[in-house]
């Protein structure tokens, strides 16, 4: 059975007293995680009972009192109860309810929950819930993921890491890394669209992600306009790892800025952008400069830009290059250590680690061809920080710079 790295740490969460909130985008896999959690706890003669709260009728229920849910599931007083619940940003108070059910049952009852979207579980989850969970985010598949996804196992992932951790190996099967690598840079990590048999299929399926559970996102984000929202992808898609530019967009959709805004929290909230900070060594200058944006699957990217050529052909293979690296560094590093460089002069480094605990300070300058890099070029930035170490990974890499795929 095909499992996500995530499956392991959830696995190893169970036995905590705290509960577990899984959230992401749609279609990331949850609703499987989940079941796979229930067949590891059955396996091991655990007492547990799964809940989908698209059932109208436990919904409300459960939305009367959160005791309600021992209409559905017996709790013995000596050992413990799991009790895994899908779609729990359906009920009217979740925060509530998890709060209630902990305080009154921790000792002996675990809630394992999944949550579509982190913009409802923002919204309803007034109460902290300090102590009580753990929130656990599920991205669509890694590259490493995508491997295993597509060859069922994981000789090219340890021939991934090798590469990774030895920038002269020579890998006999980069060959097959790449043709897959240029298979994720297209089509991104969406479980459904990665097992598709075929190129159209994926399309559909593509499509299908982008425009029906999109959909969902706007409706229970309750947005008025979705033109303005739709136009705003293709903005943003077209804008990938640029400056964002609040005033600029909202000229450009002719919509306020108040309204980009909350379209952009949206999005960020449903898993589908990542904004990144600029860094400097004055904190005021950092929170007063604009972000850079970035999209959490390539292939959402594609299918709002409805893209779909080799990489190498592309007139954006450059942005989709940077946007693959931001990807690899979110699963690498915390987000808020993941920053830029720009002056107002336009001088640029791609991604600084800014993480005050590390031991080695690294930046990242990604290009699609290290024909195109000159160190000289970046000349401001390591003599302003010389304890940063410039690193450059490119896809097309000679024998002197770093590929891609060793990040």
């Amino acid at each position: 059975m095909l499992k996500r790295q995530l499956f392991t740490e959830l696995s190893n969460h169970l036995y905590e007293k705290e509960y577990t909130i899984i959230t992401g985008a749609r279609q990331t896999g949850k609703t499987t995680l989940l079941q796979q959690l229930e067949a590891e706890l059955t396996s091991k003669s655990e007492k547990v009972y799964y809940i989908n709260l698209e059932d109208p009728e436990i919904l409300a229920n459960l939305n009367r009192h959160p005791d309600n849910i021992f209409m559905y599931l017996t709790l013995e007083p000596s050992g413990r109860t799991y009790v895994l619940i899908d779609e729990i940003q359906y009920l009217d108070n979740p925060s509530n309810f998890i709060k209630l059910l902990y305080d009154k049952y921790a000792s002996n009852l675990k809630l394992v929950v999944t949550g579509s979207s982190a913009f409802y579980i923002d919204k309803k989850f007034k109460d902290s819930l300090a102590g009580r969970k753990r929130l656990f985010k599920l991205y669509t598949l890694s590259f490493d993921e995508f491997i295993f996804f597509k060859t069922g196992g994981t000789e090219l992932i340890d021939e991934l890491i090798k590469i990774r951790n030895n920038e002269k190996y020579l890998s006999l099967k980069r060959r097959e890394l790449k043709i897959l690598f240029k298979e994720y840079l297209i089509f991104g990590g969406y479980p459904a669209v990665v097992l598709a048999k075929d190129e159209a299929n994926k399309r559909l399926l593509l499509k299908d992600i982008f425009h029906s559970y999109l959909q969902k996102d706007i409706y229970e984000s309750k947005i008025k306009d979705e033109k303005k929202f739709y136009n705003l992808l293709v903005l943003l898609a077209g804008q990938t790892g640029n400056l964002l530019n609040m005033n600029e967009l909202s000229n450009t959709l002719k919509i306020s800025v108040t309204a980009v805004e909350n379209y952009i929290y949206v999005l960020q909230k449903s898993f589908h952008i990542q904004l990144i900070k600029p860094y400097h060594k004055n904190i005021r200058k950092e929170l007063t400069k604009m972000p850079k944006i970035y999209f959490n699957d390539l292939g959402f990217r594609t299918a709002i830009l409805n893209t779909y050529q080799d990489i190498e052909t592309r007139i954006d293979k450059g942005v989709v290059i940077e946007n693959y690296a931001f990807i690899r560094l979110r699963e690498k590093f915390d987000m808020e250590y993941i920053k830029f460089w720009r002056t107002t002069s336009g001088n640029e480094v791609d991604f600084i680690i800014d993480d005050p605990g590390a031991i080695n300070k690294d930046a990242f300058e990604i290009k699609f061809n290290d024909a195109s890099f000159r160190i000289v070029k970046y000349k401001k930035f390591t003599d302003a920080y010389p304890d940063y170490n410039l690193q450059l990974r490119a896809y097309i890499a000679d024998s002197n710079n770093t590929d891609i795929l060793a990040l």
